[in-house]
Formats: C-alpha cells, sequence, structure tokens
C-alpha cells in the first residue's frame, strides 16, 4: 500500500471491528461487502458507523474498509464507530476534541450478564409455587 492507512479497533458487546482508512472518495467496504449491503441498506445504522466522519465533515475523503465479527449488527455498526473514531484520531490529533465531545471515543462497555444455575436468565427466577 503506497498511501498512508490507519488503523483503528472498536469493541462493543461481543463484537469486534478493524477499521482501516485510507484516502480516497468515501467508499465504505465491510467484510469484502460493500458496506449498505452489508447494513442491510438500513439508514440507521449506516448514519451510526459513519457518525464520526460526518461530525467532522469529511465523508467523501477516506475510503474504509473494515473487518467486522462477533455479536449481531447493532455490536458491529458501534464497534464500527469506535474503530473509525480512533483512526481518525491518528490522522490528526486535532480531531480528537471533537470527536470526544460527540462522545465516539468512549467504549460502551455494558455487556450480557452470564447465566446463573438455578435460575432461567441471568436473573430471572423460576416460577415460585408455594403449594
Amino acid at each position: 500500500m503506497n498511501q498512508a492507512t490507519y488503523i483503528g479497533t472498536g469493541h462493543r458487546k461481543n463484537s469486534i471491528a478493524r477499521v482501516r482508512v485510507t484516502p480516497g472518495s468515501g467508499k465504505l467496504l465491510i467484510n469484502g461487502v460493500e458496506g449498505e449491503l452489508y447494513l442491510q441498506f438500513s439508514p440507521n445504522y449506516l448514519q451510526v458507523s459513519k457518525s464520526p466522519l460526518s461530525s467532522l465533515g469529511l465523508e467523501n475523503k477516506y475510503d474504509l474498509i473494515i473487518k467486522a465479527e462477533g455479536g449481531g449488527l447493532t455490536g458491529q455498526t458501534e464497534a464500527i464507530r469506535l474503530g473509525l473514531a480512533r483512526a481518525l484520531c491518528k490522522i490528526n490529533a486535532e480531531n480528537r476534541v471533537a470527536l470526544k465531545f460527540e462522545g465516539y471515543l468512549t467504549r460502551d462497555s455494558r455487556s450480557k450478564e452470564r447465566k446463573k444455575y438455578g435460575l432461567r436468565k441471568a436473573r430471572k427466577a423460576p416460577q415460585f409455587s408455594k403449594r
């Protein structure tokens, strides 16, 4: 690769996204598939995954090549958002202030609680019967 490539990693729930940012025309490629197709043409998912670029006004200046794995689409899109924000901080340190203000550099640590023995789910107990 002759162009400068910046890499950022994002995590959310069980999802991991490795985001490669290269100067280009604004293409989005996720796991070898066009971004719109991978995100099922959902405008919300597309907006969330590209929101760090749009907040800085750089929508059509960078190409994104993403490897996303684990979890579902919501977790993956939010992992992409975090990885993209981290990569944009590497491109220019001045981007950090705006991204931090928007909350794009904060890792959302909420995850599914594990199931406990004797219970149906993490906290749901079986129905109590007095007799």
